[in-house]
């Protein structure tokens, strides 16, 4: 069986640096740090009490008031990002068959300010059970996807992916797939996350995985630079419209690029901790370049999982050099989450939009916050540092790494006819 070819042809972002595509691809090309002080909860007394929020996000811009209170913060995200999908893909009511088109989104953890928020008011009371009949479907993490099917009357297959912090890149996986193996024609996938909370913060905060910069949170968020000391946490929603390419021509889609091969494996080592050695992430960078027919010097652009954690950095330096060898000294290697932070469950789609539009303009976007060199870390790399790069990109990887050990993948590629 020969294997349909997939493109892009709609994207929407809604992220800690730009409330829509544009928006956080210049803030991206332009160096703009996302973090600053927590506004949605009162953080005083926790240990980070900074995160990259989106910002001025108002859901009653976008949706009816009454069905904005029923449903939690990462699917009102989804939803917004929906629209300026289907519509940048330019896809209505009237020229889709709503049957060939599916839905799949990831979250690496759902509804969580929904569940601490019912529970926490759960504990105040007598002990009656009283609980917002929306409780369980404004938390569970497939809801974005069917809320995305209503919105729109998507009626193709509608699932969701959690793999952690690779939760989205997964969901692109599956639908490229699905679209290959010609189950639909085209699949919204992407992901969305918002835990800035107590529970996501405290949380993560118990597990020593967090920045604790709160005297300069805008430089807090450090990959690869020496004074690194963990991540900063994001929340944004990125969809792609992934369609299968004969589709896309005969509708006349303009095509962003095409989606050359994915990739998933598994460290098998640690809970939280990457293999110190990168395997998990050497082989799951092999797999892509393999299900994309691609040698490494094809790849011209690493987005990185980058998410300024010691160990993690590093690690993934390590798998980059065993798998590219010399090449990965022509490589223009950046972390977007030096601006973004790391927005879990959403990191893959927004970092894979950065890698498109890396594809699509040429343009490298810079790892910021770089102070201080790794010594550790080999100089002959370049990783971008404080300023976009301009030059030919004609193939881009993203990854994302996942608590648990997962591994995820894509390769975009400039489309050729």
């Amino acid at each position: 069986m020969e294997l349909k070819r997939v493109v892009v042809t709609g994207m929407g972002a809604l992220t800690p640096v730009g409330n829509t595509l544009e928006e956080y691809w210049n803030g991206l090309i332009n160096g703009v740090p996302g973090a600053n002080t927590i506004t949605l909860f009162d953080a005083s007394k926790f240990k980070t009490k900074f995160a990259c929020e989106v910002k001025n996000f108002d859901p009653t811009q976008f949706l009816d008031k009454k069905e904005a209170r029923k449903i939690d913060r990462f699917t009102q995200f989804a939803l917004v990002v929906s629209d300026e999908a289907m519509a940048d893909a330019g896809l209505t009511p009237d020229n889709i068959n709503p049957d060939r088109i599916g839905v799949v989104v990831g979250s690496g953890i759902g509804g969580l300010i929904t569940f601490q928020n019912e529970v926490m008011d759960f504990a105040k009371g007598d002990g009656t059970p009283r609980f917002n009949p929306f409780f369980i479907p404004k938390m569970i993490l497939d809801i974005a996807a069917g809320q995305i099917s209503m919105r729109h009357n998507l009626r193709g297959p509608n699932f969701a992916v959690t793999s952690a912090c690779a939760s989205s890149t997964n969901a692109i996986m599956e639908a490229v797939n699905l679209i290959r193996l010609g189950k639909a024609d085209i699949i919204v996938s992407g992901g969305s996350e918002a835990v800035i909370s107590e529970a996501g913060v405290g949380g993560f905060n118990a597990m020593k995985a967090m920045s604790e910069r709160n005297d300069d949170p805008q430089t807090a968020s450090r990959p690869y630079d020496k004074d690194r000391d963990g991540f900063v946490m994001g929340e944004a929603a990125g969809l792609l419209v992934i369609e299968e390419l004969e589709h896309a021509k005969a509708r006349g889609a303009k095509i962003y690029c095409e989606i050359a091969g994915c990739g998933a494996t598994a460290d098998a080592h640690h809970i939280t901790a990457p293999h110190p050695e990168g395997l998990g992430a050497k082989n799951v960078m092999i797999a892509a370049l393999q299900d994309a027919g691609m040698q490494p010097e094809d790849i011209d652009y690493i987005n990185t999982h980058g998410t300024s954690t010691p160990l993690g950095d590093a690690a993934e330096v390590k798998a980059i050099m065993n798998v590219f060898g010399d090449h990965a000294f022509n490589l223009n290697i950046s972390a977007t989450k030096s601006m973004t932070g790391h927005c879990l469950g959403a990191a893959g789609v927004i970092e894979a939009i950065a890698a498109i539009k890396a594809v699509v303009h040429d343009i490298v976007p810079p790892t910021i916050n770089h102070f201080t060199d790794d010594p550790e870390l080999d100089p002959r790399l370049n990783f971008t540092f404080n300023k976009a790069q301009q030059r030919p990109v004609r193939a881009a990887l993203s990854n994302t790494f996942g608590f648990g050990g997962h591994n995820a993948c894509v390769i975009v590629k400039k489309f050729e006819g």
